[in-house]
């Protein structure tokens, strides 16, 4: 006996998938958004990916949603704008950055 119930065999998926599109898509352009606010929009995707946790947690601090006063966040986001400056100085690659920041 199976306790998985049987497809369907006349639904679709298109609407489920059209909701899926559009939320990645309003996610995608939140984190466009927040990446011209500090700058940063010319970073290559995998740096972006790499930090898009902390670019978020950035701008949230910059309109004023909360201030976080813990070390190891500071830590972190001094590392992210370390990272960063010397890739868009040219003072390391973009692999460089990514690899340092990701984790």
């Amino acid at each position: 006996m199976s306790t998985v119930p049987a497809i369907q065999k006349d639904y679709d998926p298109t609407p489920v998938l059209e909701k899926a599109y559009k939320e990645a898509k309003q996610t995608d352009q939140k984190l466009h958004e927040m990446f011209e606010l500090l700058g940063w929009g010319l970073l290559p995707l995998e740096l972006k990916y790499a930090i898009r946790a902390d670019v978020q947690g950035i701008v949230d601090e910059l309109k004023g949603r909360y201030a976080s006063c813990d070390p190891f966040v500071q830590k972190r986001r001094k590392r992210v704008l370390y990272w960063v400056d010397c890739y868009m100085n040219g003072v390391c690659s973009a692999e460089t950055a990514t690899e340092m920041l990701a984790y």
